[in-house]
């Protein structure tokens, strides 16, 4: 007999593990599709103090593995493969990896989205210690210290200015002679007193000891070389990048609407354009990517595909 699911959804991040809950939860037949890790992007945060309820000390993997166990508590099956093409042409939609094909009624996509890496060395070797992709989530943890903004569009202004509610001086990187963003924002920097800018600069290297310590900075027109460094007392210090982000939507492209960025844009109720697809989480346009609002996102998806697959029979 044919192995047909009710609810397929592909990512195992805060979205995915949330509609996984709410799908299983409806007795729903669910299946949860994971190319890498579970928990996602998430998973590199070492310490979440934003996620109402969460423990104290709690990280993203830890956090992340809670949710797994309560979706398969549920009954909910996660295998783990990358999905390369699709056939949702039918009442059945079939998902397809190199090896592998699954079908389901109702498809949630929540693949997420990845920041773009400025490519210096030291920068992957320093995530969740020092440096970081999102001031909302981290900026607390910099409370008294000096932090580094590499960016010069709008998300480097304004997080660099929602830094400054913490941090003791903040210096922002930029490659250019002139910021992209706009210029309310940027006039708005230009006043606050602890903000600081670098221009026509890039980071040639973060480094540090278990803690981003020192970032190589490099005058790209002069090829001055500047290494700044942490107050000895200190010991660390923050990096935060923004070069933007990536939504892992390349394969629903000519299917999907999506917005100039790649996200996919949905209803209310996380619906697509397609009728049975449904969209969650950070692949999601959206003002405020969380893993609360990952999780809500997640949990509207399943119930709404819940009722679509009940409206089929």
């Amino acid at each position: 007999m044919e192995n047909i699911y009710d609810i397929i959804i592909i990512g195992g991040g805060p979205s995915g593990l949330a509609a996984g809950l709410y799908a299983g939860r409806a007795r729903a037949k669910t299946l949860i599709i994971e190319k890498g890790n579970i928990g996602g992007l998430i998973t590199s945060t070492h310490e979440i103090e934003n996620y109402p309820g969460g423990l104290k000390g709690d990280s993203g993997s830890s956090l992340t593995e809670r949710m797994r166990q309560q979706v398969e508590e549920f009954g909910v099956k996660i295998v783990f493969d990358e999905i390369v093409s699709f056939d949702i042409s039918g009442s059945v939609k079939e998902l397809k990896s190199h090896n592998a094909s699954y079908k389901a009624k109702a498809i949630i996509i929540a693949s997420g989205a990845w920041p773009r890496f400025i490519g210096c060395k030291g920068e992957l070797e320093h995530v969740g210690m020092g440096v970081s992709y999102c001031a909302t989530c981290d900026g607390s943890f910099f409370t008294g210290l000096e932090v580094y903004v590499v960016g010069g569009g709008d998300a480097a202004l304004e997080e660099g200015i929602y830094l400054t509610k913490f941090a003791e001086k903040v210096s922002i990187i930029h490659r250019r002679d002139a910021f992209r963003a706009a210029k309310s924002i940027v006039e708005k920097a230009e006043k606050n007193d602890k903000i600081h800018f670098i221009m026509d600069s890039i980071v040639e290297e973060i480094k540090g000891n278990g803690a981003v310590d020192e970032i190589v900075v490099k005058n790209i027109k002069t090829g001055e070389v500047v290494s700044h460094k942490a107050d000895p007392e200190a010991g660390m210090m923050g990096v935060f990048i923004y070069a933007g982000y990536l939504p892992n939507s390349q394969i629903w492209e000519n299917t999907l609407k999506m917005d100039s960025r790649g996200y996919i844009i949905t209803d209310m109720e996380m619906k697509t354009n397609v009728p049975g697809l449904f969209a969650a989480g950070d692949i999601r346009e959206k003002t405020l990517r969380q893993v609360a609002t990952a999780v809500s996102d997640g949990a509207v998806a399943a119930v709404a595909a819940s009722a679509y697959v009940d409206d089929l029979e």
